[in-house]
């Protein structure tokens, strides 16, 4: 097209020439000469560099998708017809080039970087540090609401890349605002072992229940559920392996287990070879017709401990046995049509009960421990307007009744005085509203009425700010 355009600039110049030849002088023509040619070089080697690029490309791009084989993806089925867009998941989310695209194969050894920062202002009625479980054996990890006024929440820092065609890695920093560091997950997992199949070693959020897999910043709460608060200490990440199968079949199924060291509460670091504990989880998913889908779950989590430790009112307790717990989880999403953008819905609970059975010792007095807990949690958060949500959550607990030598000692059965060994039923209501102008920040107010301890409800008032920077892969449904 360009050459056909400069040869009829040029014949146009020719036949006008003549007819104006008594106003230029052979100079004249010489450079008008001299330009047509200067114009024809430039266009012909532009539409040559176009056309190398163009070449150079396409061959890019086969050989990339040769090389590297598709990343195995988490749920597929049952998000399809409700995954939400901008506001129903967490606000930060960019998805990253998939494997094998040219973006992926312009930087195949540039992991991608993310940056979520978070802060909150709290208003508490009750002394935060005064706030403990009633009923339940003190646990490790976040636990309670947090300090009051302003603080820096959880700040994360995650680099992620593709290895090489076997094999991808990940590496999250969580950034405390008391300026402390740790790795929140630090794994590396197959990608093209085939058949469903998908290993991953290292330090991860372990896929037990449904809440415990996503990143803090991808809650619809501030906070997590006091189930989770209770028997996993907030979140469960052990240091460990993954094995995970998906079922080749229509309706979305998956299972898997988990082996670690036992290091991560319910359990305690006990200085042995070995597993020190195992998960096993099953999911399945379908959709329910053109506008909604759901997910349920089953998982079961077994460990130990060796003088897991806790003080309570000036004694050092320590538990020494077992804990199992059994988690049911399911998730219920719909969006007119499929499509979430406008308006959505997303209906969510889990239950858990847990066992530990073993020794309780407390100074000089010790002997046999055995107690049954459970406990749930149901939220529903609705997206009435495209950028705003709100959402309702209850919290239920039960303590159970301790089958405890050590309650007939020393004044330990006093419930007064030693709250974990008491039978009581903590409860939390809450509500929230949020803002996300974009996918890339969310604002948010959050009231709850905490019932943690007897004769003593917390009123909590938090706003939460989250921003996101840089490429962050999307969660799963």
């Amino acid at each position: 097209m360009y050459k056909q355009s400069v040869m009829a600039a040029a014949l146009a110049a020719a036949f006008v020439a003549p007819l104006h030849a008594h106003a230029a002088d052979d100079k004249d023509l010489a450079e008008i000469r001299a330009q047509i040619k200067q114009m024809k070089q430039s266009y012909e080697a532009r539409l040559t560099a176009l056309e190398q690029r163009l070449q150079d490309a396409q061959a890019a791009l086969a050989q990339a998708q040769n090389a590297a084989a598709p990343a195995p993806q988490a749920p597929a089925a049952p998000a399809t017809p409700a995954t939400p867009a901008v506001a129903q998941e967490a606000p930060p989310e960019t998805p990253v080039p998939a494997a094998g695209g040219t973006a992926a194969a312009a930087n195949a050894f540039n992991p991608q970087i993310s940056l979520v920062l978070a802060g909150t202002y709290a208003n508490l009625r009750r002394d935060p540090t005064q706030y403990r479980l009633q009923g339940f054996l003190p646990p490790d990890g976040d636990v309670g609401p947090g300090a009051r006024s302003f603080t820096l929440g959880e700040s994360e820092l995650t680099m992620a890349a593709n290895i090489d065609p076997m094999f991808q890695g990940q590496l999250t920093f969580s950034l405390s605002g008391e300026n402390t560091v740790s790795v929140e997950e630090g794994f590396m997992q197959t990608r093209v072992l085939g058949g469903g199949l998908n290993l991953k070693a290292g330090r991860f959020l372990s896929s037990i229940g449904y809440l415990n897999s996503q990143h803090a910043h991808a809650w619809d709460f501030v906070d997590a559920p006091l189930v989770y608060q209770a028997f996993l200490g907030g979140q469960y990440k052990p240091d460990g392996v993954q094995a995970r199968w998906l079922a080749p079949t229509d309706v979305f199924l998956e299972v898997g287990a988990e082996f670690g060291s036992g290091r991560t509460f319910p359990g305690n670091d006990r200085n042995k070879n070995g597993l020190g504990s195992t998960a096993v989880f099953a999911h399945v998913g379908d959709d329910i017709g053109d506008s909604g889908s759901y997910r349920a779950g089953l998982s079961w989590l077994h460990t130990a401990s060796n003088d897991r430790a806790y003080d309570e009112n000036g004694v050092p307790f320590a538990f020494s046995g077992h804990s199992n717990v059994l988690i049911a989880d399911a998730i219920y999403k719909w969006a007119p049509n499929g499509n979430p953008t406008q308006q959505n819905f997303k209906l969510q609970g889990e239950y858990m009960r847990r066992n530990e059975d073993g020794a309780l010792s407390a100074a000089s007095a010790d002997g046999h421990y055995d107690r049954t807990q459970s406990g749930w949690y149901l939220q529903g958060v609705y997206q009435f307007m495209p950028t705003w949500r709100a959402g309702l959550r209850y919290d239920h607990l039960v303590s159970g009744t301790p089958n405890a030598a050590i309650l007939a000692v020393n004044d330990f059965g006093n419930s007064a005085l030693y709250p974990s060994l008491s039978t009581f039923s903590p409860s939390r209501a809450t509500a929230m509203v949020d803002w996300s102008p974009s996918e890339f920040s969310r604002f948010r107010l959050q009231l709850a009425r905490d019932k943690s301890q007897s004769g003593a409800s917390d009123n909590q008032i938090y706003l939460q700010y989250i921003m996101s920077l840089g490429t962050h892969a999307a969660h799963a449904f």
